[in-house]
């Protein structure tokens, strides 16, 4: 046997291994979800079809012709019995792209498709693209939303970092083929913008994060609300967005807040995920919470736990972009299990598992911040009471 082909042999055995590998859930929790051993995703997951020219004549050392750096911030969805993950793929060039993979049991065993997707461009090509949220709507397409970032056209000579961002916009019905719609148009710059799965007063519902530039938030105050008449041509107009969800100082999400996936609908209302961002010495932190919304006035508060719902640990704190989790992804099952896709460290995926039962819970049953180190005193005294009356009665 030459080399080349010991090579690959070892090459597939390896990759094979590593998508296989049973994942195992780590006990024994926190009572609200279960995190798992392994990520669902990484770099590493990439087929060797993607990273290598297989063919000897050619690539005779079997050299990795085409890097692929990360895997991570993935949407989710359920389909044909399978759950799907349209993960954000970097290459050693820094360019992002989307790529499906599929898994028989959403824990483990998630497996490219041959192909990643084929992203259909405006007439505005994007330098870069990534974050997909998607969404089944009722009106009967999957949607994806992501953000589509080009650089500033007013970026002075030599800067080639100034950016704007934009939400853009495509849908499907089978996953493989997508149409692009025109990009979200709304006064300020767009990230991390999330379509309702119903609509509203007869309208396509909209969750937004207004920005002043491409990374500060700035005076957007943080999660928006928009009501569009047409997917097809989305504009938001002046005064047309409110805040239903609203940064805090000395908070998880002091800096920035954005929503996560779409919400999940619950006969007590809408659950949602998001993430929070606070400056620190080690530069931005990242966490997830939850909050709830009115399941007939899906833009009206009604629960909001104190503090992070989950935040890195141990090995998620370390990655391309340090002490991160960012989630664009969840799946509710019929029985009432959900799937919770988190990126870490903008480097890889991972799953934690939880049901709509255990996060209504949480949300109604968890109290709200109270802003002040004397209002945390007084919420852990009244646990503390609580448990003492009780363990003192038994």
């Amino acid at each position: 046997m030459d080399n080349f082909t010991q090579r690959l042999a070892m090459l597939r055995e390896e990759h094979e291994a590593l998508i296989t590998r049973k994942n195992r859930k780590i006990e024994p929790g926190n009572g609200i979800f279960h995190r798992f051993e392994y990520p669902v995703l990484t770099g590493a997951h990439a087929p060797l079809e993607w990273r290598y020219d297989l063919n000897p004549a050619t690539n005779p050392h079997l050299m990795e012709r085409f890097g692929i750096n990360a895997a991570f911030n993935a949407g989710a969805v359920k389909h044909d019995g399978k759950y799907l993950l349209a993960a954000r793929v970097e290459g050693y060039d820094r360019k992002s792209f989307f790529a499906i993979a599929e898994s028989p049991n959403g824990i483990d065993n998630f497996r490219f498709r041959d192909y990643p997707i084929t992203m259909p461009e405006t007439s505005d090509p994007d330098i870069n693209v990534y974050d997909m949220r998607l969404t089944r709507h009722e009106d009967g397409w999957v949607y994806g939303v992501f953000c589509t970032e080009r650089r500033d056209p007013k970026a002075q000579p030599g800067d080639l970092s100034s950016a704007v961002a934009a939400a853009g916009i495509a849908r499907t019905h089978d996953l493989v083929t997508w149409e692009r719609l025109p990009d979200l148009v709304s006064a300020s710059q767009q990230r991390n913008v999330v379509l309702h799965p119903e609509l509203v007063d007869g309208k396509y519902a909209l969750y937004t994060r207004p920005q002043d530039g491409f990374i500060d938030a700035g005076s957007g105050g943080g999660i928006g609300w928009a009501l569009v008449n047409d997917i097809t041509h989305a504009e938001i107009g002046p005064g047309e967005e409110k805040i239903i969800n609203f940064r805090h100082y000395h908070t998880i999400k002091e800096m920035k807040n954005g929503e996560g996936p779409h919400p999940i609908k619950t006969p007590a209302g809408w659950l949602h995920l998001a993430h929070g961002v606070r400056g620190c010495a080690a530069g931005l932190r990242y966490v997830l919470y939850m909050y709830m919304t009115d399941l007939q006035e899906p833009a009206h508060l009604i629960a909001e736990p104190a503090g992070y719902f989950m935040a890195p640990v141990d090995e998620e704190r370390i990655g391309d972009v340090s002490n991160v989790l960012f989630s664009n992804g969840w799946i509710a099952d019929d029985d009432g299990t959900v799937y919770i896709y988190y990126a870490s460290s903008d480097t890889r995926m991972h799953v934690a598992v939880s049901t709509v039962e255990k996060l209504t819970d949480y949300c109604l049953n968890t109290a709200p911040d109270g802003l002040r180190s004397a209002d945390s005193v007084m919420r852990l005294n009244r646990i503390i009471s609580r448990n003492r009356e009780y363990q003192g009665g038994r």
